[in-house]
């Protein structure tokens, strides 16, 4: 009874250090976007859910290099719906979930769109003791226009995060990362990828500490990762063609998120808040019938990568 009692306590500890942690991260990553953007804030929007918890929702919209983006936090609790319950395989039991999601979409079309996330959750039975806890996450990087450097400097600051803890995880969760972001009706993936990880349970070599010093890791990477880029190409030219393109590519990033994401899906259905599920989805996008890049063109370089991903690193 002792031991549950410390272990419960522990995981406690563990679900509040997790949700201080990306209250901080969120205040430094907002921090960095706004001086990288040089013009526009992020609005910030608190917000409670009815069935148990809230978020902070931040947005920057308009900006001279930032079209539209999200940077994302909540903490949601209470009885897990019906439909999520079959989802997990379980009857009956309570959750808790904390985590940062953020999606930027820049103006320019020669700066890539990013997506990172890192979570954590878990669930209680009757009683009130934890059933099963894990934690989850990852960042990948959507471009336009490929740059190889660009996609080769992203993976090997994923990499080095990653290597601090286990050199089998980086291989591991850029392979899932190109599976779960694979947009199997178009035969192509989202973007040139990083890292996707999901149900990390404590085991007998790795405890919930371990994991947590990983995935904030792996959080405190992501300036890192995304910061140079956009200042490398943020003040490059193009034309309006090349943004017709950014639209177009769009398209296929809101086919994703509304067919296959399974954050986008978890948010719908534990009646989480639209206004942030949906800050995702960018401003401007093109659907145009059959439409194919020109042979040769960087448009079509672009594709063969999709269709094939790569090692980077």
């Amino acid at each position: 009874m002792r031991l549950l009692l410390i272990w419960n306590f522990m995981n406690y500890i563990m679900k509040d250090k997790f949700y201080q942690y990306i209250q901080q991260l969120q205040d430094s990553i907002t921090s960095k976007l706004e001086e990288l953007d040089g013009t526009a804030k992020f609005q910030q929007d608190l917000w409670k859910r009815e069935e148990g918890g809230g978020g902070r929702t931040r947005v920057i919209e308009n900006g001279a290099v930032f079209e539209k983006g999200g940077v994302n936090i909540s903490k949601v609790h209470g009885p897990l719906p019906k439909s999520m319950q079959n989802y997990f395989g379980v009857e009956d039991v309570d959750f808790f979930a904390c985590g940062l999601s953020l999606v930027i979409h820049p103006k320019s079309p020669m700066v890539p769109t990013v997506h990172a996330n890192w979570r954590y959750f878990e669930m209680y039975n009757k009683d009130g003791n934890i059933v099963d806890q894990w934690f989850g996450g990852g960042q990948d990087l959507t471009p336009y226009y490929l740059f190889e450097e660009d996609a080769t400097h992203f993976h090997a600051v994923c990499k080095k995060a990653c290597d601090a803890h286990n050199p089998e995880f980086y291989p591991t969760y850029k392979k899932k990362c190109d599976e779960y972001f694979w947009n199997s009706h178009r035969n192509e993936a989202r973007g040139v990828g990083g890292l996707f990880f999901d149900y990390c349970k404590a085991t007998e070599e790795t405890s919930m500490e371990d994991w947590y010093n990983f995935v904030t890791e792996v959080g405190d990477s992501f300036l890192e990762a995304y910061a140079p880029i956009v200042e490398k190409r943020k003040d490059l030219p193009y034309s309006q063609e090349q943004r017709d393109w950014q639209e177009i590519r769009r398209g296929r990033y809101v086919e994703f998120n509304l067919v296959h994401d399974k954050g986008t899906l978890f948010g719908l259905k534990t009646n989480g808040r639209i206004e942030s599920i949906l800050m995702s989805l960018p401003p401007h996008v093109q659907w145009r019938y059959d439409h194919h890049p020109e042979k040769g063109s960087e448009e079509e370089k672009l594709i063969a990568v999709l269709q094939n991903p790569k090692t980077w690193v």
